[in-house]
């Protein structure tokens, strides 16, 4: 099933508290803006916030979907099984997780794990997006359909975008499946390694096999 993709990018949420217009925000002022977020329904059941983790000059960023039941808890994203697998995945491409960003297009978790729904992913989709402006990264890599479908407001199927560069913003970006996908569908792991490794070619690193 095909998310509802707006056809324009919400308003980036600012001006920020401390932030002179035409200046870059930090993800400190970002998340401080976001603060105890009630912009949308998910707010009712969650634990924590999930706002992202990493390096805030990171050139690569990950960009996923949602919090799941352990990253409600820790208030961390991808610490479940899906984010064990998305750390070897980026120790597979050379990197460690504090040299990253990684982070999600809602920050709350959906009940029972369900999909976001189209006015979760609006109300969030503008701290993503200052997130994004506040990196400046090199490559972003979407991690499944919401993530790549919402950012590059395209509602072709992952299986069709994954492993084609593509641009957000002026900066590249790789659509290639969720970890939570692979962990379902173990036999496409080797397309999400291609897709990774043309991301490597970028930093010059090697693509070794996979691990």
């Amino acid at each position: 099933m095909l998310i509802d993709v707006p056809q324009q990018a919400p308003p980036y949420p600012g001006p920020l508290p401390g932030v002179v217009e035409g200046e870059i925000p930090t993800l400190d002022q970002i998340r401080r803006e976001l603060g105890d977020c009630r912009r949308c329904k998910l707010c009712t059941g969650r634990k924590n916030l999930v706002f992202g983790v990493g390096n805030p000059r990171a050139e690569l960023v990950f960009v996923g979907e949602g919090p799941g039941e352990q990253e409600d808890l820790q208030g961390v994203p991808f610490v479940g099984p899906a984010g064990e697998l998305l750390t070897k995945m980026i120790q597979a491409m050379g990197f460690t997780r504090d040299q990253v960003y990684i982070c999600n297009v809602v920050k709350c978790r959906p009940p029972g794990n369900r999909n976001p729904e189209p006015d979760e992913i609006a109300a969030c989709e503008p701290f993503l997006r200052a997130q994004l402006v506040a990196l400046q990264p090199k490559v972003i890599v979407a991690l499944g359909k919401f993530a790549a479908q919402t950012l590059l407001r395209d509602s072709t199927p992952i299986t069709r975008l994954r492993g084609n560069w593509r641009e957000y913003q002026g900066v590249k970006l790789m659509p290639t499946f969720h970890p939570a996908y692979l962990l379902r569908s173990p036999h496409e792991k080797k397309k999400a390694w291609d897709d990774l490794q043309q991301v490597m070619k970028i930093f010059g690193k090697q693509p070794g096999s996979r691990s």
